[in-house]
């Protein structure tokens, strides 16, 4: 708008925040792009303030007014001026990025706890396995060398009583006592009930 001033000379009148939403609701372009270029300054100073980060707080800005392109019909002059509308939206886009990047974060960090805990299980699994191996090759070394001999076979080896007793030329009782008398003696040896 435009008025002529006594002297000839012009003055141009620039429109309010909120005319410029109304053009905007009806998609005029230009009008968009003046609300932009006044007040993506604010908008984009007001995210910064929330997110730190430079890209993504320009990044929120673009989201800010793309959604205030869509939305403009919905912005109401009686409840409210159209830059506190603007801030309003862009306060809730930032904590919303805010809320996904720590969101994000947290599960990467149970992620990651999932991850050495079970590194952690693995590396405390072969140890026990480790440990018990040692210990039953102690006991075995404190049983005689029949008892030995035999319930390496069935238990080692997998061979049935019937087998322990022909590979060690014994009757098949003799071979059963053997490894019975042996695991009794194991049991007690590593303190097993």
């Amino acid at each position: 708008m435009s008025s002529h001033l006594p002297g000839g000379t012009e003055q141009t009148w620039a429109p309010t925040t909120e005319e410029l939403m109304l053009r905007i609701a009806a998609g005029n372009e230009s009008a968009f792009e003046e609300l932009y270029d006044r007040l993506s300054p604010q908008v984009f100073g007001l995210v910064r303030r929330i997110l730190k980060d430079q890209a993504q707080s320009e990044e929120v800005t673009q989201e800010v007014f793309v959604e205030a392109w869509q939305q403009a019909s919905r912005y109401d002059s009686a409840r409210g001026k159209a830059i506190t509308w603007l801030l309003t939206l862009a306060h809730r886009r930032a904590v919303d990025r805010v809320r996904a990047s720590q969101a994000s974060k947290d599960r990467d960090l149970r992620q990651g706890i999932k991850e050495f805990q079970a590194s952690y299980d693995d590396v405390e699994e072969t140890a026990i396995q480790h440990d018990e191996s040692r210990r039953v090759i102690q006991a075995l070394e404190r049983l005689s060398e029949t008892q030995r001999d035999a319930i390496q076979l069935a238990y080692f080896g997998g061979y049935t009583h019937i087998e322990v007793a022909e590979l060690l030329k014994i009757p098949v009782g003799t071979a059963k006592t053997r490894i019975r008398d042996g695991m009794n003696k194991l049991r007690d040896l590593m303190g097993v009930a």
